[in-house]
């Protein structure tokens, strides 16, 4: 990975408090699986950054060395890797996630 594409994702990790490197956007999530924690993410009323790496082959193999996870959804909160769909989807179920965002200051209306 170059410098240029570890300083864009560097970025937009540290300039949001809630993203989400995905297939698609939240709007238009173009897989399943980014479809799911878009719609876990919206639910929750989490406010969050999408970015499309479908735009950008470079940002979308970056992202996988970036955080040493092989799949996309990738998401981060406060600077903080959380997970695949697997993981954002069990911590939801189980309040984890909930009580992660809250932890971190990030507003959401579903306990």
């Amino acid at each position: 990975m170059s410098d240029a594409v570890h300083a864009a994702i560097q970025n937009e990790i540290d300039q949001n408090p809630v993203v989400l490197f995905m297939k698609g956007t939240p709007v238009f999530p173009q897989c399943g699986f980014s479809a799911r924690v878009t719609q876990i993410l919206s639910h929750m009323g989490v406010p969050f950054k999408g970015v499309n790496v479908l735009e950008d082959p470079e940002i979308r193999d970056g992202i996988k060395t970036f955080s040493n996870w092989p799949t996309i959804p990738q998401l981060y909160v406060k600077g903080e890797f959380v997970g695949g769909c697997d993981i954002v989807s069990e911590m939801f179920q189980a309040g984890e996630l909930s009580a992660l965002l809250a932890e971190k200051g990030v507003p959401h209306t579903v306990e």
